[in-house]
């Protein structure tokens, strides 16, 4: 993707210098980092590779993805197979794929390899599609019916509810640029954009869904399923439930000697908690090896926060930074602890604590077999839901004049995390640091398979949505980049970029 010269940078950040240095500081961070040093001496564990085979894990995880696009998102089972199956397993080994068994009304798909063997999903109230585990047609915990305390989004103003105002565009804002944008997105059709938004200074200034969709479309988002992670986690250190420099009280790692007794929930937050868990994307990977843990929590039917919680340490915490499942697992195991010390209900815990004060009516937080939240990426959203969390963010944590995340917790999540090679990381988002959109380097977002992306564009006051289908994900970077070029000279800047340390310690 085209990458964008640096910007200006101003003196000091929109939240004020002193807030972000009190939080580096805080956390003992405050100093330029070195030189990058060779990698730390592993510690003498050994990888468990996780059991079964591989086909048929995956062949599980088709099963569930197909549920999830036929009964959440509402496509035809022909296009779900074609346009999103191949995150979950390559077309050439979906042999089964054909065999799909739908059931309308039990809401389930199951798949049968060749060997007999027939693995399925299968949708449970709001808690959406969950693979069952072999040889069972149910699952570990009560499914729940959530229902949100707003009004309906029809007759509520955007962005506590959907009406928008049928005002024309503001004079300062190019329209022919603006549509060129929005055309952009959607070119060429084999990027599958499904659906692209674009908010200005809170209000809805483009929208546009592909044919048979439209703002109140579920759609796979993935992993950006992990910046919503960081978002309850901020909640649960706002309110003093836990303190983002001190260790995660993960029962598993108390015993005397135990190196995770030293994991901190920031080295969490910047996946550099140091668990010994292999995925895709690590340098070194091999799929020789075995089939990874990033991609086992999603297609096992196992208890994910366990076999997160349960990985042995493979380096200090803090001192490697990698893209892998555990840390945000482990943060979720740590919302659930929360809502149990406190005796609420969990399935119903980011309806009522977030969605409902954000106007957000549509999102679905898919599980494992045991209740647990897996938003690492089985989480399925709205193109205006997505937007209205960006706009937290654009809004340092507040939303109608009340703070929903610490101050200085913005600042956090758009940091680099100093454990990471590249500047590209920060606190469960992606940076632009590196320049990988055509957009200011101070730009941040959520990143999910697929192109799913939400970025937040200070210096222009702007949230964009791209939500799409995974087939066409490589198509779809170079539209969004062109369409980002256009909008960024169809918007005026309204701020020279936020300042903060290139690499903290």
């Amino acid at each position: 993707m085209p990458a964008r010269g640096k910007p200006d940078v101003a003196p000091a950040g929109r939240h004020g210098a002193a807030v972000l240095l009190a939080w580096l500081v805080a956390g003992g961070i405050a100093h330029p980092h070195p030189a990058q040093a060779a990698p730390p001496e592993e510690y003498p564990t050994r990888w468990e590779v996780p059991p079964g085979d591989p086909v048929e894990l995956e062949t599980a995880g088709f099963a569930k993805l197909l549920c999830s696009v036929l009964f959440i998102t509402g496509r035809s089972l022909a296009a779900a197979i074609e346009e999103d199956g191949s995150y979950v397993q390559p077309p050439q080994a979906r042999r089964a794929a054909h065999a799909a068994k739908v059931d309308w009304k039990a809401r389930s798909v199951s798949l049968t390899l060749p060997n007999g063997v027939t693995r399925s999903a299968r949708e449970f109230a709001d808690q959406g599609c969950v693979i069952l585990p072999r040889g069972r047609n149910d699952v570990f915990f009560t499914p729940r019916r959530l229902y949100s305390t707003l009004p309906d989004p029809a007759t509520q103003p955007w962005p506590m509810g959907d009406l928008l105002p049928a005002a024309p565009l503001p004079a300062d804002i190019d329209a022919a640029k603006l549509a060129q944008a929005v055309e952009a997105a959607f070119d060429p059709p084999e990027a599958l954009t499904a659906a692209f938004a674009v908010a200005w200074r809170g209000q809805i200034i483009a929208e546009r869904y592909a044919n048979g969709l439209d703002h109140t479309t579920r759609l796979p988002s993935w992993s950006m399923g992990k910046s919503l992670t960081a978002t309850l986690i901020g909640q649960l250190v706002l309110d003093g439930t836990y303190d983002l420099w001190k260790p995660a009280p993960v029962a598993e790692w108390q015993g005397e000697g135990d190196p995770r007794r030293a994991i901190r929930i920031a080295d969490l937050m910047r996946m550099s908690g140091g668990l010994r868990f292999v995925s895709s994307s690590d340098p070194d990977y091999d799929p020789a090896r075995g089939y990874t843990d990033h991609d086992y929590i999603y297609t096992g039917a196992i208890d994910a926060f366990r076999w997160a919680v349960t990985r042995p340490p493979q380096w200090p915490a803090g001192t490697v930074g990698r893209y892998r499942n555990a840390d945000p697992l482990v943060l979720n195991y740590l919302i659930r602890q929360a809502a149990s010390a406190r005796g609420e209900d969990y399935l119903a815990w980011p309806q009522r604590h977030l969605f409902d004060r954000l106007g957000m009516r549509r999102m679905v937080l898919e599980t494992d077999p045991y209740g647990n939240f897996v938003l690492t990426g089985y989480d399925l959203g709205s193109a205006r839901d997505w937007l209205r969390l960006g706009m937290l963010y654009l809004q340092d944590g507040v939303w109608n004049g009340e703070r929903l995340l610490p101050e200085g917790w913005v600042d956090f999540v758009r940091t680099p995390a100093p454990a990471w090679d590249k500047q590209e990381y920060g606190g469960l988002f992606w940076l632009n640091r590196t320049g990988a959109w055509p957009v200011p380097e101070d730009a941040f977002y959520m990143s999910g398979a697929g192109g799913q992306t939400t970025i937040i564009i200070p210096t222009h006051d702007l949230v964009v949505v791209r939500l799409g289908h995974y087939k066409g994900e490589e198509r779809a970077a170079k539209a969004l980049a062109r369409a980002l070029e256009q909008l960024l000279g169809a918007v005026p800047q309204a701020r020279a970029a936020w300042n903060v340390p290139a690499r903290p310690r």
